[in-house]
């Protein structure tokens, strides 16, 4: 097996705790031999993680593309509105690049990139990571066995956890939509893919209602305060509190490594204290939705609807696939899957259960993305999630918010392909579907 090298653009969470891990975790496979990060302490505890000297650490992607090619690929893990130029330099340069996702806000970027990995003939593997997991493999398996015959109807729910949604779409980084993505690109562009790798068919049209209803100034409890610290009196009945989330004995205070690098009851009270995650969750300057539906008409007339929700006591997805011949029905986080073939018993289907982020998708990902670039695939095989497999799902996903704003009016996937390409002439503005 070649050891594949990577140089790293971004070691903020993913970068570092999923691609920097996979790496710590496996030398063998994966090495990290250069980090682009602007973040000072960052930068210095990805040079701890990899043990590399000052010369293999840049401040910006365009220092470390800035020149000869130093590795095998460029993992990219920046913020999504800043995923399309260093992606385009490293293909231009001759780097296979993984991509975190959504791969941009614009479509017309999402375009371009699609273009680039082309016309560079290198490798554009975009991290969808469920389409790696065991369950959703075995469910695909299960399909194209013709298990359930023709596909009619799927819904599929994320319940993406009140305090993720609180930590990561309410306080953190994927709070605006304008700086970052909406929120039915920004966390359920794997949903939009899972759905069309599934059904297997171009989605033709699609409507959306959703709204931020909960996480606003007017909802604030009385007696609450600009900070969970700040005397509120609310605080200790507060589910959200921050207190509760990242500094007590709770199920979900794994998250404080998300808050500071120094993880000690001093540092993290300071984060707390002083940082964006210590801010009351109903006056943060957030603006992205708290829930979200979605329906979707395939070419044959198959559907599917998804719902999305900030508020589940969980962070799961569960699915419930109707077909001519039988229906199964899956609780990822649990690896379950039962099939009901009409007339029968119902089947348990057994599932492998891997260690990892996203049900062993994190690194399933990582897996299949480095055999590929070991065997220095051409265009004919780009992979499961190639830039090309991503565009319809991009494009679901822009025509869902579009239609979100638009009142939950029908909106054809036509059309935003269409938009698309009067976006690349020039023609038309981005800003009325991102």
């Amino acid at each position: 097996m070649r050891q594949i090298t990577a140089i790293l653009v971004g070691a903020g969470a993913r970068g570092r705790f999923v691609y920097g891990e996979y790496a710590k975790k496996y030398p063998k496979e994966l090495k990290i031999v250069a980090v682009a990060e602007p973040n000072e302490e960052r930068r210095q505890l990805a040079a701890k993680d990899h043990g590399l000297s000052s010369n293999q650490l840049y401040e910006s992607w365009e220092q470390v593309l800035d020149g000869a090619v130093m590795a095998d690929v460029a993992v990219i893990s920046t913020q999504d509105r800043m995923h399309c130029a260093p992606t385009i330099k490293a293909l231009e340069l001759g780097y296979d690049v993984l991509l975190e996702k959504p791969m941009s806000p614009l479509s017309e970027e999402v375009n371009t990139m699609a273009n680039a990995s082309r016309k560079y003939n290198r490798l554009l593997t975009v991290c969808h990571v469920l389409r790696y997991t065991p369950f959703w493999s075995k469910i695909k398996e299960i399909i194209v066995s013709g298990g359930i015959g023709q596909i009619v109807s799927i819904q599929l729910s994320e319940n993406v956890g009140y305090y993720h949604m609180a930590h990561s779409f309410v306080r953190g980084n994927w709070n605006k939509a304008e700086e970052t993505s909406p929120m039915i690109l920004q966390k359920s562009c794997h949903d939009m893919d899972i759905l069309s790798w599934l059904i297997d068919q171009r989605c033709t049209k699609v409507s959306s209602y959703g709204s931020l209803l909960h996480f606003r100034p007017e909802n604030a409890p009385v007696g609450s305060t600009l900070r969970c610290t700040g005397g509120c009196v609310v605080e200790r009945e507060c589910p959200y509190s921050a207190v509760r989330i990242y500094e007590e004995d709770d199920p979900c205070n794994e998250w404080n490594r998300f808050i500071t690098n120094k993880l000690t009851p001093e540092g993290i009270r300071e984060a707390i204290e002083h940082g964006p995650f210590g801010r009351c969750v109903y006056r943060c300057d957030n603006n992205v939705v708290d829930h979200q539906v979605v329906n979707m008409e395939f070419e044959s007339g198959s559907t599917a609807s998804f719902t999305m929700s900030g508020f589940s006591h969980d962070i799961s997805r569960t699915v419930q696939i109707m077909g001519t011949l039988g229906e199964i029905r899956g609780y990822m986080e649990k690896s379950e899957i039962v099939l009901f073939p009409f007339g029968g018993e119902a089947i348990e289907v057994p599932v492998t259960v891997e260690e990892g982020g996203h049900g062993g998708g994190d690194e399933g990902l990582m897996r299949e993305f480095l055999k590929q670039v070991r065997n220095e695939n051409s265009n004919d095989d780009q992979g499961l999630t190639s830039a090309e497999a991503s565009l319809q799902s991009h494009l679901m996903a822009f025509a869902a918010e579009r239609s979100r704003l638009e009142g939950g009016k029908s909106v054809t996937i036509a059309e935003m392909m269409e938009l698309q390409f009067t976006q690349v002439k020039g023609v038309a503005s981005p800003n009325k579907v991102t």
